[in-house]
C-alpha cells in the first residue's frame, strides 16, 4: 500500500472517515494559493475538531512518513500553505471557539480556526479591542497570522502578532504536545516557546490555540485621505503623525495608479476634488473631538494636494475601501507576484519611487504596483504581467531592499516565494540555528517542509 493510502486508512480508522477527505474535488479547494500562483494536488485533507485529533494526525504521519502543511482561511500570498509537493492538507478551521475571555485582565484564548474578525468582535464584546486587524479579517485565521507573525494595519499602533501573543497550545513535529496559555501577561518562566512558533511559518508543528492580549479600544475614529505631491513628501508626513498626533491607529500609503484601478474594478468614485500622485489614509482616535484632531493635523503637514476627513461610519468604510480593495484589485490583473518587504524610513520613498524601473530592467512588460503601511516602512510590491517561475524581478527587488539595509518580508512570511533569498536577510550562522531549532522540533523533517528553510 502507497504511503499516502496507509495514513489515509490508518487516520479514517482513528478520527472517522468524515475527518479525511480524499474528493479530488474538495481537495482542489485547499491546492491554490490566494495569488493563484502556488498550486499542489494534495493526497487528502484532515479536518481535525480539537488538539488530540491535531495530535493524532501529528503521530500517524510520523509513522508513515508524511509530510504536513497546516491550512485555516488560506490568505496567505507566498504559498506558505499551499501543498505544492503532494503534501497532506491540515485544515485547522474547525478549531475555532473563543474561550477563556478575561473582561478585566484583558485576555482571551482562540483556536488556531477562528477568524481574525471573530477575535475582534469577542474583544469588543469584553470593552477591550484585539491590536491586529487587516482587509482578510473575515477569513484569516489565529493559526495563520501566528505562523507569520501578522502585522497589519494597526502595526503602528499596537505592532504584530508576536506582540499581543502570551501563550501558545501546539503539537510538534515530535508528536508532543505543548500547552501553555497563562493567564498572566508578565511570565518569564525561560523559554518563550510561544514566540519560537510565532513566524516559524507551521516548521516546527501545528499551533491549535493561542493566548491573546487585548488592547483598550480607541475612542471614537476619524479619518482621512491626503493626497500629496510626492512619495517624500508623504512619508515624511507619516512620520511626522507619528511623533504629534495622539491616538494615531493606521498611516497607509497608495499610488494613484492603484486607486485608479480600485476604482475601475469597484465603481468608487474620485475620493478627492484635486488630483494626487500620492496618498495617506490616515486613522485616528480622540474620545473629545476626533474630526477636529485630525484636521488639525493633517492642516500642520507640509505638500497636502487636497484631504477628505470622515467620522461618520459608512463615509470612513468608502475612504478605507480605497486602500483595503487594492488587493483584489491587483489580482484582477493577473496572478501576482508579491513583495512584502520593509525599507527604513530614510530610505522609503526613494524604493518606492524607484521600484518600477528596478522591474522594468528585467521585465519590460511587467507592471508594479505599490502601496502599504507607511508609518512602519513596510511595502507591497506586486507585480503583474509575469510568469509564475519567473524568478528574475524577485532577484532584483528583493537584493535592492537588503541593499538599502531592510526586510525581504515584513508580514505575509518567507513561505515558498522567497526561501531562496533568505540569506539576503539572515547569515550562515542564524540559518544553521534555525535549522536546528527545526531538527529538535521536527525531527522528522514533515511539518511544513518546503517552506521558510532553503533547501540544505
Amino acid at each position: 500500500m502507497h504511503a499516502a493510502d496507509a495514513f489515509v486508512a490508518a487516520l479514517r480508522a482513528d478520527l472517522g472517515p468524515d475527518r479525511v477527505v480524499t474528493d479530488p474535488e474538495v481537495a482542489a479547494t485547499h491546492a491554490v494559493d490566494w495569488t493563484g500562483r502556488f498550486h499542489g494536488v494534495p493526497p487528502a485533507v484532515v479536518r481535525p475538531r480539537t488538539v488530540d485529533e491535531v495530535a493524532a494526525v501529528v503521530a500517524t504521519a510520523i509513522e508513515h512518513g508524511i509530510a504536513l502543511v497546516p491550512q485555516g482561511g488560506n490568505t496567505g500570498l507566498v504559498g506558505g500553505a499551499t501543498p505544492c509537493d503532494g503534501e497532506v492538507v491540515v485544515d485547522l478551521r474547525a478549531l475555532a471557539a473563543v474561550t477563556d475571555v478575561d473582561p478585566v485582565g484583558g485576555q482571551l484564548t482562540a483556536g488556531a480556526g477562528t477568524t481574525v474578525a471573530d477575535v475582534q468582535a469577542a474583544a469588543r464584546g469584553a470593552g477591550w479591542a484585539y491590536g491586529v486587524d487587516w482587509a482578510a479579517r473575515d477569513s484569516a485565521t489565529v493559526g495563520g497570522s501566528v505562523a507569520t507573525d501578522a502585522g497589519g494595519l494597526r502595526f503602528v499602533r499596537h505592532g504584530s502578532t508576536r506582540r499581543q501573543l502570551l501563550g501558545v497550545e501546539a503539537v510538534l513535529g515530535t508528536g508532543a504536545t505543548i500547552r501553555h496559555l497563562p493567564a498572566v501577561e508578565k511570565d518569564n518562566t525561560g523559554y518563550d516557546l510561544a514566540a519560537l512558533l510565532c513566524g516559524s511559518e507551521g516548521t516546527l508543528g501545528l499551533v491549535t490555540a493561542a493566548r491573546l492580549r487585548l488592547v483598550p479600544p480607541a475612542g471614537p475614529l476619524a479619518t482621512a485621505l491626503v493626497g500629496f505631491a510626492s512619495t517624500a513628501a508623504a512619508v515624511e508626513a507619516a512620520s511626522v503623525l507619528r511623533r504629534s498626533l495622539a491616538g494615531l491607529e493606521a498611516v497607509e500609503l497608495v499610488l494613484a495608479d492603484g486607486v485608479a484601478l480600485v476604482r475601475s474594478v469597484t465603481g468608487l468614485p474620485a475620493p478627492l476634488a484635486a488630483e494626487a500622485p500620492v496618498l495617506l489614509l490616515v486613522e485616528a482616535g480622540d474620545h473629545v473631538d476626533p474630526e477636529r484632531r485630525l484636521a488639525e493635523a493633517v492642516a500642520g503637514l507640509d505638500g497636502v494636494l487636497d484631504a477628505a476627513v470622515a467620522v461618520d461610519g459608512p463615509r470612513r468604510a468608502q475612504l478605507w475601501r480605497y486602500r483595503e480593495e487594492h488587493t483584489s484589485a491587483i489580482s484582477t490583473v493577473g496572478p501576482p507576484h508579491k513583495f512584502d518587504v520593509t525599507l527604513p524610513a530614510a530610505a522609503l520613498a526613494a524604493f518606492i519611487d524607484d521600484v518600477p524601473d528596478v522591474v522594468a530592467a528585467v521585465a519590460p512588460s511587467a507592471r508594479t504596483w505599490c502601496f502599504g503601511h507607511a508609518a512602519d516602512g513596510n511595502v507591497h510590491v506586486n507585480v503583474t504581467g509575469l510568469a509564475p517561475d519567473d524568478e528574475a524581478v524577485a532577484d532584483v527587488v528583493l537584493q535592492r531592499v537588503a541593499d538599502l539595509g531592510g526586510s525581504i518580508s515584513a508580514e505575509h512570511g518567507i513561505g515558498r516565494a522567497k526561501r531562496r533569498w533568505l540569506h539576503l536577510a539572515r547569515t550562515p550562522s542564524e540559518v544553521g540555528a534555525m535549522r536546528a531549532i527545526k531538527a529538535a522540533l521536527d525531527p522528522h523533517g514533515l511539518c511544513n517542509p518546503a517552506v521558510l528553510l532553503p533547501p540544505p
